[in-house]
């Protein structure tokens, strides 16, 4: 894989976590333009890295001719205008759709591009047949990399955790120390200890700390 590839593969994969994250917005049709916005981006990067033209007129249209009729866009984002259910439903169903139509459509693109075809250019017919067979593809890689995030959100729970458990057990290690000071000011102070032996006994302990 060049490095033209290797890059419009990070610029596909970050555009499909944003759109992910702009599929799971509990507004209908908010969503929608959220996700079309990520997917046109993509497309603006991806023919910036190729030195091909771009507009967001073509851009839009383009998405809009890949991911289907106004039905099946809208379809599951009006399931969140159900109550209760059909909010779960559509939000689950919106983040699928978006991450796997968004790896789709930036598989396409990245298709046509390299192969030095500006993307007014395009033929529309061989794109959907593309689009269909690389939104089956983009749904494993969506939830791959939902998986991954999830992972990368753990372990960043269990270090701040940690850093916690960390920090509590610091606390009373200095909550400690302080007391044996004071129990030792308070021995010194009823002459059971000396003067230099409680400066010895507090160096002591402060080298410990």
């Amino acid at each position: 894989m060049n490095k033209i590839s290797e890059k419009a593969n990070r610029i596909i994969q970050t555009h499909v976590l944003y759109s992910m994250g702009a599929g799971a917005i509990p507004i209908p049709l908010l969503d929608l333009t959220a996700v079309t916005a990520v997917q046109m981006d993509m497309i603006r990067q991806l023919c910036d890295l190729h030195d091909k033209d771009y507009s967001d007129v073509t851009g839009k249209a383009l998405v809009a001719s890949l991911t289907g009729s106004a039905f099946a866009r809208y379809g599951a984002s009006l399931i969140k205008t159900i109550p209760g259910l059909g909010s779960l439903l559509g939000g689950i169903s919106m983040v699928a759709l978006s991450g796997a139509s968004t790896y789709a459509v930036g598989q396409v693109c990245t298709s046509f591009l390299s192969g030095n075809v500006q993307l007014d250019n395009i033929d529309i017919d061989r794109a959907k047949e593309m689009f269909d067979e690389k939104f089956q593809e983009g749904k494993k890689v969506a939830q791959d990399l939902k998986d991954k995030a999830k992972e990368k959100v753990a372990e960043v729970e269990e270090d701040i955790e940690e850093a916690i458990e960390k920090t509590v057990v610091e606390k009373k290690e200095d909550d400690d120390v302080y007391a044996l000071l004071l129990k030792l000011g308070e021995l010194r102070d009823k002459n059971i200890i000396s003067e230099e032996e409680f400066q010895k006994k507090k160096m002591e302990l402060l080298d410990k700390f």
